[in-house]
């Protein structure tokens, strides 16, 4: 059932039914056949149509790239200003329990799409081995991409009527591939595809409409066009310009991640004169809180359409901060670890929702989730069947405010080293390579994971060595190998 009270809208082959949505001003036949061919095309052209009637909320899905879990002022915060995540929080509700697709991006963003943990999806680091399909970015990096067999929440939303539109860094799938946007469900995307790519904020092209276009003001070293900017332009201009109809609107924008850069003339360059830590610093807490002005803009202008109480956000980053930000402003939130690795500071992250009227102000939520349960959740928000076999649940009810059986088991693993972690209430074991024995913290009583009880808590770490044993798929491009854990650095 969808929020909206209704059965979900049975969508077999969801490729032909795009196809059916799409072509209904084919010629028609004068036989029989052709007769019965307008009666399918016009039942069709119904259902498309009432996919479009129907009051489905507009979604938008904004993520920070490398932000931590302690780089938001309702997170506690003392350095970095996010009074537009904070405005989210207070207007909706704060999730504190709310976890990554992974510790790096391109798993995370292969995690959200397809509702599979890095156990099962097909993208699981941000590299491939050797057995790699694809050598096609310019340093020749072993990449995963999308394939057509794979199906992502666009595809779904885009199926009952959603106009979808992502802006930001794909890092799914380069050009000439299947798992280009525009492939995988999205009617627009602008911005990167390749992960290496979107490290230049002053790029001399960008993936623009299906085409890799030139940025006139960075051509020749010239370095005049910020595209975090640029990003933030197309991203209303979307909304403004999908007003009339359901959208989904993905925001996987480049800030903070590095090259931590902004323009020294920004005003909110100057907001951090003085914060610990170098330079580098000054210029990561000012991207978070320039993309977080962007939020801003975009509450008002959903407000200024009259789109407001028909909108749902999600607000949120997807792994966590590099080292040097972690000991510097504490972006980790008190957390061990940061990205690329699986303690808590690495995959936790914050999150707030908001929907006016529906989702409960000031909410804050304990509820265990990650990014594989945003497709189903999507879909039961606009209506849209899932595909089976996904590893993610719905937390509509969560969201509405109403009580929800946890999942028992939580997965993720990374492949650089690999290493498996899960978490099972307040339990969470994580393994270095396959041959490291299985630390276990307990997170409701150590939630910096410093004490490791496996050695008293043997009846856990049995039940999690038994879901480890299971819970992934062989990859060969993403092989279980061992690896000893790397030593504690000293800081």
């Amino acid at each position: 059932m969808s929020v909206w009270g209704i059965s979900n809208i049975p969508v077999p082959n969801h490729r032909a039914h795009k196809q059916r949505c799409s072509g209904m001003s084919q010629s028609r036949g004068r036989s029989l056949a052709g007769v019965l061919l307008i009666g399918v095309l016009a039942i069709a052209s119904n259902a498309c149509a009432a996919h479009a009637d129907r009051q489905q909320p507009n979604i938008i899905y904004l993520m920070l790239d490398d932000a931590g879990y302690g780089d938001f002022g309702s997170f506690g915060s003392p350095y970095v200003k996010t009074p537009n995540f904070d405005r989210l929080c207070a207007e909706g509700m704060t999730f504190t329990n709310h976890y990554s697709g992974s510790a790096v991006c391109a798993p995370t963003r292969c995690v959200l799409m397809t509702g599979l943990h890095t156990g099962h999806c097909r993208r699981r680091d941000n590299t491939a081995k050797a057995l790699t399909q694809e050598l096609s970015n310019k340093n020749g990096r072993p990449l995963v991409f999308l394939e057509d067999s794979d199906v992502t929440v666009a595809e779904a939303l885009h199926d009952v009527g959603y106009f979808t539109a992502g802006v930001g860094k794909w890092g799914l799938g380069n050009p000439g591939s299947a798992g280009v946007p525009e492939k995988q469900g999205f009617d627009y995307w602008y911005g990167y595809l390749d992960q290496v790519h979107a490290h230049d904020h002053f790029p001399d092209e960008i993936w623009d409409g299906g085409k890799m276009v030139s940025v006139p003001g960075n051509q020749n070293k010239k370095k005049e066009t910020y595209i975090p900017y640029e990003q933030e332009k197309k991203a209303l201009e979307l909304i403004r310009q999908n007003k009339s109809k359901p959208f989904f609107l993905y925001l996987a924008v480049t800030p903070p991640h590095g090259a931590y850069i902004i323009p020294e003339t920004d005003p909110a360059f100057a907001m951090y004169e003085g914060i610990p830590g170098s330079k580098q610093v000054q210029h990561y807490a000012a991207m978070i809180t320039r993309t977080d002005q962007m939020v801003g803009k975009i509450l008002d202008l959903l407000k200024e359409l009259e789109l407001d109480q028909n909108t749902i956000m999600f607000y949120t980053s997807d792994n966590g901060p590099n080292a040097p930000f972690a000991k510097a402003i504490d972006s980790a939130g008190g957390l061990r670890g940061t990205k690329r690795l699986l303690y808590e500071g690495g995959i936790r992250a914050a999150m707030a929702v908001r929907w006016p009227g529906r989702i409960p102000a000031g909410e804050k939520s304990s509820f265990i989730w990650d990014m594989r349960d945003v497709y189903p959740t999507l879909c039961e928000l606009g209506g849209a069947k899932t595909h089976e076999n996904l590893d993610g649940i719905s937390v509509v009810p969560t969201l509405m405010g109403n009580a929800q059986k946890p999942r028992d088991m939580h997965y993720w693993e990374i492949h650089s080293p690999f290493q498996q972690a899960v978490r099972f209430g307040d339990w969470k074991g994580i393994r270095f390579g396959t041959e490291e024995p299985l630390e276990l913290y307990d997170l409701k009583n150590d939630p910096q994971e410093k004490q490791n009880v496996a050695a008293d808590n043997t009846a856990v770490v049995q039940k999690l060595e038994t879901f480890l044993a299971t819970a992934r798929t062989d990859s060969p491009y993403f092989p279980a190998v061992h690896k000893k854990k790397p030593k504690k650095k000293k800081r």
